[in-house]
């Protein structure tokens, strides 16, 4: 089975939720035999979209990665002002189109690449709605073609021309019911072969906890954030939430890993660490006393999933409904809306070892029953069955 993806960023300095998840699923693939090739860009920063790769083939863990340069880079500001009138004002269909080509990343070899290889893949599956590259690249591939949304309910969902692409793929791959129940609410999907399944995490098997703690000089009971360190990932409000609760916790660190994108005020009990290996990432994780998930956009949340697989309770933003699931159905974690409710759990959280440890080993048994890789992987299998049954579109 020859399986093409198509995805805007990918490399393994590319840590961003829908590439990261798009190269997990391809390398897992490629590990169970199937030939994976993945069609992107040479771009590694997703607010430029620079070109950073070298363009052409190569391999990545087994995969084969096809890279193509952006046309041009994206200016952000311009880009968010652009956003903020569509979003508010009537406009027509060129102008969601010109939204489109302001998005990007714009890279006409690579839909020229799909179109003229077209006869080379099996199936086709493309992750995340949002981009230049789903929009264009769904219409170029004809048929035997899967979408992975990783959706947010989020302005952009709302534009008219989100209509065509929900529309043209034969079947969807949605990270959680949460998900799959709010773009139902927005599109229809009767006849379209539907399933959940998001992405496989490892469960690591020896973790020391000790020497992250004596590496970095982490000597306090800690909360941890890990992932890009931005305001639409919920930190400011984190950080504003964190300070207020330091003020009647003087013994508790916040810890932040993963890519700065914003600056982080100077506090004696706020940590950042940078980027870490997986290992110390692991390590931090078994360490906290609970990881926080502040952001209002989430599809799955990776770092959530690896919080639990290390039986570390999470903590989350409870207006984003697929992290509230997670605690719901795993029995794993607590959720919060505002200052006060985040002290509440906090609280909780802190001063109870017997529920931290059951909200843990609850944790481990959710992420064993629905994302163990071996049944995505089987899910996966299912999905590429049904494209290339004779039941399914051509």
């Amino acid at each position: 089975m020859k399986v093409a993806f198509v995805v805007q960023r990918y490399g393994k300095e590319v840590m961003g939720g829908s590439e990261l998840h798009c190269r997990q699923v391809a390398e897992r693939l490629t590990a169970h035999g199937y030939d994976c090739t993945v069609y992107t860009t040479t771009a590694m920063d997703y607010v430029t979209w620079k070109n950073e790769y070298p363009p052409g083939e190569s391999l990545l863990n087994g995969v084969v990665v096809k890279r193509y340069p952006v046309d041009k880079e994206r200016d952000i500001q311009d880009f968010n002002r652009f956003s903020d009138w569509i979003f508010a004002h009537p406009h027509t269909r060129e102008d969601e189109i010109d939204w489109m080509d302001r998005q990007g990343p714009c890279c006409l070899t690579l839909l020229q690449a799909l179109e003229e290889e077209l006869s080379d893949h099996d199936v086709f599956v493309f992750f995340t709605y949002l981009y230049y590259n789903t929009y264009w690249g769904l219409q170029r591939v004809p048929g035997r073609k899967a979408l992975v949304p990783t959706a947010h309910d989020e302005p952009a969902l709302y534009l008219d021309i989100m209509q065509e692409v929900f529309a043209a793929p034969e079947a969807f791959v949605f990270n959680t019911v949460a998900e799959k129940d709010m773009l139902a609410r927005r599109f229809s999907f009767s006849g379209k072969y539907q399933d959940i399944v998001g992405v496989g995490v490892e469960i690591p098997e020896a973790v020391d906890e000790n020497a992250f703690r004596d590496k970095y000089g982490v000597t306090l009971p800690f909360l941890l954030y890990a992932g890009r360190i931005e305001p639409g990932k919920g930190c400011g409000e984190l950080i504003e939430n964190f300070l207020i609760f330091a003020e009647t916790h003087p013994d508790l660190d916040l810890v932040l890993i993963g890519k700065r994108l914003m600056d982080i005020p100077e506090h004696p009990r706020i940590r950042y660490l940078g980027f870490v290996s997986p290992e110390e990432k692991n390590a931090a994780m078994t360490a906290a006393a609970a990881t926080v998930h502040p952001s209002h956009l989430e599809s799955l949340c990776m770092a959530a999933l690896e919080s639990l697989a290390v039986q570390t309770p999470i903590l989350v933003q409870g207006q984003t409904d697929p992290l509230r699931q997670h605690c719901l159905q795993g029995s794993c974690g607590l959720w919060y809306g505002d200052t006060p409710e985040f002290a509440a759990a906090a609280n909780l959280l802190l001063g109870d070892a017997r529920l931290r440890d059951s909200l843990g080993r609850k944790g481990l048994q959710y992420v064993r029953e629905n994302y163990a890789w071996p049944r995505i992987v089987d899910k996966y299998e299912r999905l590429f069955t049904h494209l290339t049954s004779e039941e399914a579109p051509a």
